[in-house]
């Protein structure tokens, strides 16, 4: 699950539940997605990214759209008329992750989509989409989905910590949450407060994504904070974190002139979905599945200690311009400079030997699996 950088908007910054909270732990705030959030804090993105891979980071992703979409008939039925993903299949208390479509297959947006308990005779979905494309998502799901209601949870913050200590911190707030599997949900009471736990996240570690009421928000992160293992972590960290873990960023790695199948997310979308269609795009991406596609998203290894940064032209050894770098930093845990891109599918086998070019000169790169660094996801006893 991914987020877009574009706050090219004159409106005026929005700001968290958990804002004052970052100001007061020194953090440096920047735009983003049009809200003010923090990049780093004075650890520093490079002490941030490790400890969470060490221990625990927690991080404030309230910017983050969350609704609750419900309906008296089939609301997973209705909602694969927009997306790829096998909803219908999606049992209670268990989460998928997919795509918002446009009509030619290209991808509007990613998100999370959970199966609530039914309430009241009403079937209910949990989504949480980026917060860049928030608005658009939620008036596109609402207008085409007539008869179901579309409830935006604007008064929720959310919370993500990560890592491999995050169970046994957590734990200790929530009993129980250790035993959660990746992609599953639970609604518990925290206080009072009603919270939506969801065992997933966007650094490759262990960990959970916890939607919390504003007005507890504070309160619940500074439990968590309380506990040794745990760091704020901030944007420029949580960028590192999911490039080494190979995830896409919407608005650089996946947009609406990509597929999933151009984006190797081809593994979200189960045989009936592939079969059956029924989603925007589908005619292109039952031929992409069937024929291929002419490029696809890769990992690439720069050689040297200089990262390939976004925008970086990727050439063949034989001179002949193949495809573009879409995100691309230093991997501290990796211990070298790694990136991921698009390139012409003949050349997107591992090992390929490539050219980026830096500043008008070639620089040598190879292409390699990702992730980078190994996920460590629990997926249960």
């Amino acid at each position: 699950m991914a987020q877009n950088n574009d706050s090219s908007s004159d409106a005026p910054l929005l700001r968290t539940p958990l804002h004052d909270l970052h100001v007061a732990a020194g953090a440096r705030m920047v735009p983003f997605a049009g809200y003010e959030m923090p990049v780093s804090y004075p650890l520093g993105v490079l002490g941030e990214h490790l400890h969470t891979r060490d221990k625990a980071g927690l991080f404030d992703v309230s910017h983050m759209g969350q609704a609750v979409l419900s309906s008296k008939g089939s609301i997973a039925q209705q909602i694969e008329i927009l997306v790829p993903g096998d909803i219908a299949a999606l049992d209670a208390g268990h989460t998928r992750y997919t795509q918002l479509l446009n009509d030619k297959g290209g991808i509007r947006d990613d998100l999370m989509i959970t199966r609530m308990p039914g309430e009241e005779g009403r079937e209910r979905l949990f989504l949480v989409v980026n917060a860049a494309c928030k608005e658009a998502d939620f008036a596109h799901i609402d207008s085409s989905l007539g008869d179901a209601r579309l409830d935006l949870l604007d008064n929720r913050a959310l919370i993500a910590l990560q890592g491999p200590a995050a169970f046994t911190v957590l734990e200790k707030l929530i009993p129980g949450c250790s035993e959660m599997a990746f992609m599953s949900w639970r609604a518990v009471s925290w206080n009072g407060a009603s919270l939506f736990i969801t065992r997933s996240g966007y650094t490759g570690e262990d960990g959970y994504e916890v939607s919390v009421p504003a007005n507890n928000a504070v309160s619940f992160t500074e439990q968590l904070l309380a506990d040794d293992a745990v760091e704020l972590i901030g944007l420029g960290a949580r960028d590192s974190l999911r490039l080494e873990a190979g995830l896409c960023l919407y608005g650089h790695d996946i947009d609406e002139t990509t597929s999933p199948i151009e984006a190797r997310l081809a593994w979200s979308i189960s045989k009936r979905r592939r079969s059956e269609g029924g989603f925007p795009g589908a005619a292109r991406i039952q031929r992409e599945l069937h024929d291929g596609t002419t490029r696809k998203r890769v990992g690439i290894l720069p050689e040297g200690p200089a990262p390939a940064r976004e925008g970086t032209i990727v050439h063949a050894q034989d001179g002949d311009e193949i495809g573009i770098i879409t995100s691309g930093g230093f991997g501290p845990t990796y211990g070298a400079p790694v990136a991921m891109g698009y390139v012409l599918s003949e050349y997107a086998a591992t090992g390929t030997k490539l050219d980026l070019m830096v500043r008008g000169k070639a620089r040598p790169a190879t292409i390699a699996a990702m992730p980078f660094v190994p996920a460590n996801f629990y997926r249960g006893k």
